[in-house]
C-alpha cells in the first residue's frame, strides 16, 4: 500500500518518514514540503541516507496529491493547515490520519474557543478521535482519523479506566506534565534556543492550555459525564519525552490492588502499555525511541490520594508512532508492525 506524509520536514513528519521507510507492509511514496520541494529526502533528513529509495520532496498541493494513487495520507501539519488537505483527500476516497488538532475535538464551539475558526467543519461528523487502547471497536469505518496529542495520551491512558471503574473520584484531579522541547515543533524562536532552555524548566499555558479541550472532552465521552481537571503543563530541558503525574483522590474502599486490576482489565494484551510495580516510577529516558506508555501508581495513606505517574515519547506514542499504530489497526496489519 502506498502512503504519503504531508508536512514531512517537521519533527513529527521526520519521525513518520523514518518509521514508514522501515514498515514491512507499506511503501512510502510521497513526502511533501513547500519549503523543501524538489530536494532529495536524504538531503533534508540525513538520518535516512541509504534507506530513502531516491525519494524527493514534492510541493504540498492538495488537489494534485488527491489525484494520485497514494491510498493513505498522514497530515503532519499545524492546526488550521491540515483541514484543507483533509477535505481534498476524503473527497477523493483516501484514508487520512491527522496529527494536528483540527479533528480531535468533536464540538465545534469548543474547538473555536481554543483554536479559532475551523476550516472544514463539515468533516467533523465523519472524523473519529482514536487512542487505540481506549477507542470503541466501531471506529474503523471512519473517513478520517484524528491522532491524539502527546499530553492527552499520557493523561487519558492512565486515568480513563480508573474513572470508568470508580476507583478514583471525578473531583480534585490535578495533572502536572513535563514536555521535551520538541513538543513545540521545529521553528525558529528565541524561547527554544539551547541557551534559553538548557538548565531551565518552567510552567506555561496554565489554566487554558489547548490540549485541555481534548482531554476533558474525551474524559466526558468515556465516563458519561463532565470531568474537570487542573492541568499544569511544564517545559523541561530535554529534547523529547512527556512525564505526567496525576494526583487524584481515591474512591471509598479503593486500594492499589483495585487500581492495578482496573488497568489490567483495560489493557490486557495491549503491546504498548507497560504497568510498573507500585513505587517504581517511569522515566522518560526509558521510553525514548519507543511507542510505549509506562505507568505506575501509589496510594498515599496520609492524604488519601492516588499518585499516578506515566511517561511517553512525545514524538512516538505522543504523535508519529501512535499514528502508525492507528494505520496498522485500520488496515489490518499487526498492531506492532514497524514499531518494534
Amino acid at each position: 500500500m502506498k502512503v504519503g506524509v504531508v508536512g514531512a520536514s517537521g519533527y513529527s513528519g521526520e519521525t513518520l518518514v523514518r518509521l514508514l521507510l522501515g514498515h514491512p507492509q507499506v511503501t512510502l511514496d510521497t513526502v511533501t514540503s513547500r519549503q523543501h520541494a524538489g530536494k532529495a529526502l536524504a538531503q533534508v533528513i540525513p538520518a535516512v541516507r541509504g534507506l530513502d529509495r531516491g525519494l524527493r520532496f514534492v510541493d504540498s498541493d492538495a488537489a494534485a496529491l488527491a489525484a494520485g494513487d497514494v491510498a493513505l495520507f498522514f497530515l503532519a501539519l499545524p492546526h488550521g493547515a491540515a483541514a484543507a488537505f483533509a477535505r481534498a483527500f476524503v473527497a477523493a476516497g483516501k484514508k487520512v490520519i491527522d496529527l494536528s488538532a483540527d479533528f480531535r475535538i468533536a464540538d465545534l464551539g469548543t474547538y473555536a474557543s481554543y483554536y479559532g475558526e475551523h476550516h472544514a467543519p463539515e468533516l467533523l461528523p465523519r472524523a473519529r478521535f482514536v487512542l487505540p487502547e481506549l477507542a470503541a471497536a466501531d471506529w474503523q469505518p471512519a473517513a478520517l482519523i484524528a491522532a491524539p496529542g502527546c499530553y492527552p495520551t499520557s493523561i487519558l491512558v492512565p486515568l480513563v479506566p480508573l474513572l470508568r471503574d470508580g476507583v478514583v473520584t471525578r473531583e480534585h484531579i490535578v495533572v502536572d506534565s513535563f514536555s521535551g522541547v520538541s513538543g513545540a515543533g521545529r521553528k525558529v524562536d528565541e524561547s527554544y534556543l539551547f541557551v534559553e532552555r538548557a538548565e531551565s524548566a518552567k510552567a506555561y499555558g496554565l489554566l487554558r492550555h489547548r490540549h485541555l479541550a481534548e482531554i476533558e472532552e474525551q474524559l466526558a465521552l468515556h465516563c458519561g459525564g463532565k470531568v474537570i481537571i487542573q492541568f499544569n503543563p511544564h517545559l523541561a530541558p530535554m529534547r523529547r519525552g512527556i512525564a505526567t503525574t496525576i494526583t487524584v483522590p481515591a474512591a471509598p474502599g479503593a486500594t492499589e490492588e483495585k487500581l492495578y486490576a482496573a488497568w489490567r482489565r483495560a489493557y490486557a494484551g495491549r503491546p504498548f502499555i507497560q504497568l510498573l510495580p507500585s513505587g517504581e516510577t517511569p522515566d522518560t529516558a526509558h521510553v525514548t525511541g519507543t511507542n510505549r506508555v509506562d505507568m505506575s501508581a501509589v496510594l498515599d495513606p496520609r492524604t488519601g490520594n492516588f499518585v499516578i505517574t506515566a511517561a511517553i515519547d512525545n514524538l512516538l506514542k505522543g504523535a508519529s508512532g501512535q499514528a502508525v499504530q492507528i494505520m496498522n489497526l485500520w488496515c489490518g496489519f499487526p498492531e506492532t508492525a514497524g514499531l518494534s
